[in-house]
């Protein structure tokens, strides 16, 4: 196997890893805008990163976890709908970011890879952000796992018994932010939601406990990584989107098969 394909795999895996148990709360919340609102965020990020000079990954984890703090705070506030605010943010922050970039003239940037991922770029220091990063992602996920799946089962009843609500809710959005910038590269800013949403919504009928749920997630992330870019190599397609076909055509099978809670009523 070439080099490049053995480090797409193993860098899409990782990302695989860890948005499968993620994917599972964001899906469970239907907190799926508030996911495309810190991706569309990730494209600024790079922007910044090129400004200041700084390691784009690092830049796009800090700018995405500065969106993440101001949703949180704008959460509770009453004058607008929290969809109507979360558009408003999404698309203002891509297209700053998309200004920010055609500003820089001087350094050349290449919109579609940023837009749509480029996986079989991936470095060995890629590799290492991937993993270092979301190996810090899974255990603050195990840490925040028993408040957060309170929360998510009845906010009202976890602040009864004493579950700190507002801040495990803010770990929660820093994880996301985290990993959409770890997962920058594989899928792009336009995708990258897709990656946590798809194979988290196909696991779903496979899993009768939550943590069933988030290892089924996982699993079926690698297998739409690896499935994407084995159709990449042999149709010549971009990679990027290539996974997140895969993980949407495993969600339509998913839909043939018999549900386990539905399998075990039977």
């Amino acid at each position: 196997m070439h080099d490049f394909l053995l480090r797409a795999a193993l860098g899409g895996i990782g990302v695989a890893l860890i948005a499968g148990p993620l994917g599972s709360f964001i899906v469970w919340r239907r907190m799926a805008y508030f996911g495309d609102t810190l991706a569309h965020s990730a494209l600024l990020g790079v922007a910044v990163g090129i400004l200041v000079g700084i390691n784009t990954t690092l830049a796009v984890a800090l700018v995405s976890t500065t969106i993440a703090l101001f949703l949180v705070l704008l959460q509770n506030q009453r004058y607008l709908a929290s969809d109507t605010l979360l558009g408003i943010l999404a698309h203002s922050a891509l297209s700053l970011g998309l200004v920010v970039v055609a500003i820089l003239a001087t350094i050349r940037v290449d919109l579609i890879s940023l837009l749509f991922g480029d996986i079989l770029s991936i470095s060995r220091i890629d590799l290492l952000w991937i993993y270092g990063g979301g190996a810090v992602a899974l255990v603050a996920l195990v840490i925040i796992w028993r408040p957060l799946l309170a929360i998510t089962v009845d906010e009202d009843l976890a602040r009864v018994e004493g579950v700190p609500v507002a801040p495990v809710r803010l770990a929660f959005m820093l994880l996301i932010g985290l990993v959409i910038a770890i997962a920058l590269k594989i899928v792009g800013v336009l995708l990258i939601t897709s990656l946590l949403i798809i194979p988290a919504a196909a696991a779903r009928r496979f899993a009768s406990t939550p943590e069933q749920m988030a290892v089924v997630a996982a699993l079926a992330g690698v297998v739409a990584v690896l499935a994407g870019l084995s159709g990449s190599w042999v149709w010549d397609t971009p990679s990027g989107p290539s996974i997140v076909i895969a993980a949407a055509l495993l969600f339509a099978l998913s839909l043939l098969v018999p549900s386990l809670r539905g399998r075990a009523k039977a």
